[in-house]
């Protein structure tokens, strides 16, 4: 027992810690329930043939809205990540050309492989040319017309 006097100072710090890990663990366990609580509510409700709110699940809404978002500006800058992909191609290979020239000593091969880098980069900057922005946006229902009235 006089041993355990001088050790009580040492003991917080290591109470703290595993307190502090026992109480996020205790945290996740409670989300983990809510979040399926949330999803059996979900499928309820498509079971029965009703269509969930977005208020039901805003984080799912948000992600799906911002996927949607995400994809119709990429539609719409048309071929800008082709175009992007052969600049930065021809770039590398217009390095390697100089790289490989200065540091070899032979100019021929660096012009062979950095060239070959240099084409297919123009290949995708040539192939970002030939797309175009989309009208439709994503994700967005085929247009109908409206249901004819019988009045």
């Amino acid at each position: 027992m006089e041993d355990l006097r001088f050790a009580w100072p040492f003991m917080i710090p290591i109470v703290a810690i595993i307190g502090a890990f026992a109480a996020a663990i205790v945290a996740t366990l409670a989300k983990a329930r809510v979040r399926e609580a949330e999803i059996r509510e979900r499928i309820a409700m498509i079971e029965r043939g009703l269509v969930p709110p977005p208020e039901v699940d805003p984080k799912g809404f948000d992600t799906a809205m911002r996927t949607i978002d995400r994809v119709e500006r990429l539609r719409a800058q048309g071929g800008g990540r082709h175009r992007r992909a052969g600049i930065i191609l021809m770039g590398i290979g217009f390095g390697l050309m100089v790289l490989i020239s200065f540091a070899g000593g032979a100019p021929e091969e660096g012009i062979g492989v950095g060239g070959f880098l240099v084409i297919v980069g123009v290949a995708f900057f040539v192939n970002s040319l030939f797309e175009k922005a989309t009208d439709s946006p994503v994700g967005a229902p085929p247009t109908q017309p409206p249901p004819a009235s019988h009045s």
